[in-house]
């Protein structure tokens, strides 16, 4: 992991999409606290490359909508995520505080990020259920056992959650997933045709992971890691994943 343990700041990131056509991105958070929302609103400020930003805000918390709104002043702050895949607690995005939080996002105009284990697909496919009208992105396609080779029942429990049109899917995380150091193409293709199947173009968009990519490969692998994968598509169906739908998505227009 010491790749990743040095500064990472919008510089390095517009070095590493050079050779990308990529011209924005959307800042996530990584640490849970309002002081890195405010940290990366401000980079954002100072930089065009990023066009929005998922910050964090504790959803249990009793004044969240007094800490929603003070964020939502800000018109780069697009949506919030709450890092599940690391809470103990399996029913973790059932708890009433939790739901009281993202029941309070759709008056903020706000996205949710679901970052969560393959193995916690059903508990999101439940929640999602309850909020019909809310935007929601499942972020690095729930995290499948790639380097394991193992499809289900991450399978089927994606096919489930993507029933539902309110919930969008990134392509990202997937490097990482697999053997850092022997992946190849193969061994991700057959985890993209799922979600290409169950999400179709309109809800699907690439996410590069970065820079947490690095640990099995870069900017540009990840990249062309996808755009080999989409050579046999439309036109409109690569501009969409590439960037149309996070437009539509985080309402970047």
């Amino acid at each position: 992991m010491r790749v990743l343990k040095t500064d990472f700041l919008p510089i390095d990131f517009e070095n590493e999409i050079v050779c990308c056509a990529i011209d924005g991105c959307i800042a996530v958070q990584a640490d849970q606290s309002e002081e890195e929302t405010d940290f990366l609103l401000d980079l954002a400020r100072h930089n065009p490359i990023i066009k929005g930003v998922v910050g964090w805000v504790d959803l249990r918390a009793a004044n969240v909508e007094e800490r929603l709104a003070e964020f939502s002043e800000n018109p780069l702050f697009k949506g919030v995520r709450h890092i599940v895949q690391a809470e103990a607690d399996v029913d973790f995005m059932l708890q009433p505080e939790f739901k009281r939080g993202i029941s309070a996002l759709s008056q903020f105009n706000l996205t949710y990020d679901i970052l969560i284990h393959s193995d916690q697909l059903t508990m999101a496919t439940e929640l999602v259920r309850c909020f019909p009208d809310q935007s929601f992105v499942l972020d690095h396609i729930a995290k499948p056992r790639i380097k394991d080779q193992v499809m289900s029942p991450w399978k089927e429990r994606i096919k489930e959650l993507a029933k539902e049109p309110n919930v969008f899917c990134k392509l990202s995380g997937l490097v990482t997933e697999a053997d850092w150091h022997a992946w190849r193409p193969g061994d991700i293709y057959p985890y993209l045709d799922v979600v290409f199947e169950a999400f179709g173009t309109d809800r699907l968009m690439f996410g590069s992971d970065w820079p947490v990519c690095q640990l099995a490969g870069g900017y540009e692998i990840v990249h062309e890691l996808l755009d080999s994968y989409l050579e046999p598509f439309s036109q409109e169906d690569k501009d969409k994943i590439w960037g149309h739908n996070a437009v539509k998505f985080y309402k970047l227009g």
